[in-house]
């Protein structure tokens, strides 16, 4: 008999290629707004509803749902939605544990490598670091948070908190974004493009969960992020040589971003490395260490 895996987040790009890492040893079920599979629970955040049907006989729950950081500008109101997407799916959860009384083996959740500030320093910042003190730092505090009440109020045996950094993959994100400008010979870095971009290749965050999934020893937070440091000009510059395209444009100056993003901006100008060596040293190891081999893999498919 297989042990059952709930995964939120179900429409997104991690969920999507999980999925087919653990099909083949867990029989899996999914929470989203709109229900298309018979193994597909819908829930509504924002109004506290959920099928509890969805937490019936689960041993872990995998939780990536929250809303994407840097998809609109930060107004009052989307920063509340930042953090209640991330907050209040968590607490709605535990109202479904509690009332089919069900405890989970493991609660695994997306959390954020700005756990540590959004700011460019030459620190490398490792798990027993503190917080920063920023409004992301903010969000990934209460997100963390949201996830250690679960072993704190004994809902799980166990709490795993995947500090992720940008997820690179050629079907979304930053490195989607990126490439039509390299391709159309006006990409550029953004800023002083001096700031440090940890990054994990999509199949490396992949197989962290499944990793964190079958093995019991792991617990607490883990940097999700790859053993190469690398700057903005790093990346953009990398991705130009693998699409064999010149980078003639100057970097976009900063206060441009600004105007165009606000707040949000000073998520794609400011960056500092962290360190996977904690989760190296608990037996991962990653397929994907070094940028070029990264997007030789996604870029040349």
């Amino acid at each position: 008999m297989k042990e059952i895996v709930l995964i939120t987040g179900a429409s997104g790009m991690i969920a999507h290629e999980l999925s087919k890492k653990l099909e083949k040893d867990f029989d899996l079920r999914f929470l989203t707004r709109h229900k298309k599979h018979a193994n597909e629970y819908e829930w509504d955040i924002i109004n506290g509803i959920i099928d509890e049907h969805a937490v019936e006989n689960v041993s872990h729950i995998i939780h990536l749902a929250g809303a994407n950081i840097s998809e609109k500008r930060w107004t009052p109101e989307r920063k509340k939605e930042l953090i209640s997407s991330r907050v209040s799916s968590a607490s709605l959860l535990k109202n479904a544990l509690q009332n089919k009384n069900v405890k989970l083996k493991s609660f695994i959740s997306a959390s954020g490598i700005n756990f540590y500030g959004t700011k460019t320093t030459e620190k490398i910042y490792t798990e027993t670091d503190p917080p920063g003190n920023d409004f992301l730092s903010e969000v990934v505090i209460l997100w963390e948070k949201a996830a250690d009440d679960f072993k704190k109020e004994s809902f799980a045996e166990r709490v795993v908190k995947i500090r992720t950094a940008v997820v690179l993959s050629e079907k979304d994100g930053a490195l989607k974004k990126m490439i039509p400008p390299i391709k159309y010979y006006i990409g550029s870095p953004l800023g002083s493009g001096k700031q440090y971009m940890p990054w994990i290749h999509i199949e490396d965050i992949c197989s962290l969960y499944e990793f964190a999934l079958k093995n019991t020893t792991i617990d607490g937070a883990y940097n999700a992020v790859a053993p190469q440091h690398i700057t903005n000009k790093d990346l953009t510059k990398a991705i130009a040589e693998v699409l064999e395209k010149p980078l003639f444009m100057p970097n976009v100056p900063a206060f441009i971003l600004k105007l165009m993003f606000g707040e949000l901006a000073t998520a794609i100008l400011e960056g500092s490395r962290a360190s996977c060596k904690k989760v190296q040293e608990s037996g991962f190891q990653f397929k994907f260490p070094e940028l070029k081999p990264a997007l030789n893999d996604l870029l040349k498919k």
